[in-house]
C-alpha cells in the first residue's frame, strides 16, 4: 500500500489539520473532528448539518461555508460519526431557527443522527431530518435498510443550503430537501476496489477486466460483476437503471452529476458525460444544470457514479444561488 499518511490511526485528524490550515474561513475542532462555518452560529438562520465515515472527501467537510452546510461531522473512515459528534455540532450551529439534518441512508448514519436529534430536542433545539436515499442500484443491503444515500446528497445540501441562506423557515428548508432528494437518482459503477488506510489491502478483488455495476460508496457489492466493455455500453445501463425507476419526460430538464469515486481521471468523467447528453437528447430531456468531478468518493477507488435530478424553475433557482465552500463556489 502506498497512501501519503504518517499512520492510519492519524490520517483524519492529520487531514483535519490540514483543512483548518488552507481554509481559514472554517472553524476546524480537530480533537473532536467537527467541522463548523467560522461565521456561525447566526441568529435567526436555519442551519444544515450532515456527516458520514471519511473517505468520501470532499464530502461532508468540503461542504461547509456560505450556501451550503453548516457544520459537517466527519467520523473515521468509512465509519459512521457518533451521536456526540452530531450533537455538538447541531447545538454548535443552532441560531434559534432550528437545524435541518441531512442524512445518508446507512444503518449507522441513521441510528447516530436520531438519537443526536432526540437529545438535542430534549435541550429545546428544533431538529428536522431529511433522510438521502436515491441509489438505485441496490435496496435492503448489509448496510441499509432500503436504497443508500449517495450521489444526491451533496446536491440535496447545495439546495436546501440556499434556501436556508435566504431566509427559508425549517419546515421550508426540510420541504425543499426532501423534494430534492425525491427527484434524485444515483447508479455507481466501480472499475477498482478501494483501500482503507487501516487495512493496506484492496476492499474487494477485482479481475483486470472486471468491474462491478452498482457499487456502493464504500465498496458495498452492485448488482453484478461483468467484464468491462466501451463508455458507450456501461453509461447506458446505469442511465438505463435510473431512467426506468424515475422516468424523464421528453421536455424535462436534468441537472446531470457525474462524480469521479477517487481515482478516475477527469478526462473519463467527461466521457462519460458526452454518453449521458447523448442518451438523454435521444429521450428529448434537457441538460439544465451539470456537475462534473469527483465529489463523493470512495478513497482511491477508479469509477464513477451518474445522478441525474429532475428539475424545476425553483430548484434551478436554488441551485444557482451563491456558494462558497472548500469543494464548490460560484457566484460569490
Amino acid at each position: 500500500m502506498k497512501k501519503l499518511i504518517n499512520s492510519p490511526d492519524d490520517v483524519v485528524t492529520d487531514a483535519l489539520r490540514g483543512m483548518a490550515a488552507a481554509h481559514p474561513e472554517l472553524r476546524v475542532d480537530v480533537k473532536n473532528q467537527l467541522v463548523y462555518r467560522a461565521d456561525g452560529p447566526r441568529q435567526g438562520k436555519v442551519a444544515l448539518v450532515s456527516g458520514g465515515g471519511s473517505g468520501h472527501e470532499p464530502m461532508h467537510g468540503g461542504f461547509v461555508g456560505i450556501g451550503m452546510l453548516d457544520a459537517a461531522c466527519p467520523g473515521a473512515v468509512f465509519t459512521s460519526p457518533v451521536p456526540d459528534q452530531m450533537l455538538a455540532a447541531t447545538q454548535g450551529v443552532d441560531g434559534g431557527a432550528g437545524v435541518v439534518h441531512i442524512v445518508k441512508n446507512y444503518t449507522g448514519d441513521v441510528m447516530n443522527f436520531q438519537l443526536a436529534a432526540e437529545l438535542a430536542a430534549d435541550e429545546g433545539v428544533k431538529v428536522e431530518s431529511v433522510l438521502v436515499n436515491d441509489d438505485v442500484a441496490v435496496e435492503d443491503s448489509l448496510y441499509t435498510a432500503g436504497r443508500r444515500g449517495t450521489g444526491a446528497t451533496p446536491l440535496v445540501e447545495k439546495i436546501a443550503g440556499a434556501l436556508a441562506e435566504a431566509g427559508g423557515d425549517l419546515a421550508s428548508v426540510a420541504s425543499v430537501a426532501r423534494k430534492v432528494n425525491d427527484r434524485s437518482r444515483s447508479f455507481g459503477t466501480a472499475l477498482t476496489s478501494c483501500t482503507t488506510p487501516s487495512a493496506g489491502a484492496p476492499t474487494f478483488d477485482l479481475g483486470e477486466d472486471e468491474i462491478e455495476l452498482g457499487i456502493g460508496i464504500h465498496g458495498e457489492p452492485g448488482r453484478v460483476r461483468r467484464k468491462i466493455g466501451p463508455a458507450s455500453e456501461l453509461v447506458e445501463i446505469a442511465a438505463s437503471a435510473i431512467l426506468e425507476d424515475y422516468p424523464f419526460d421528453r421536455g424535462d430538464r436534468a441537472l446531470v452529476f457525474v462524480n469521479g469515486m477517487g481515482g478516475t481521471p477527469l478526462i473519463e468523467l467527461y466521457v462519460v458525460f458526452s454518453e449521458v447528453a447523448r442518451i438523454l437528447e435521444g429521450r428529448g430531456v434537457a441538460i439544465g444544470r451539470s456537475l462534473v468531478g469527483s465529489f463523493v468518493t470512495s478513497l482511491d477507488m477508479a469509477g464513477y457514479s451518474l445522478t441525474l435530478l429532475k428539475l424545476d424553475d425553483d430548484l434551478e433557482k436554488l441551485w444557482d444561488a451563491p456558494v462558497k465552500t472548500p469543494a464548490l463556489r460560484w457566484g460569490t
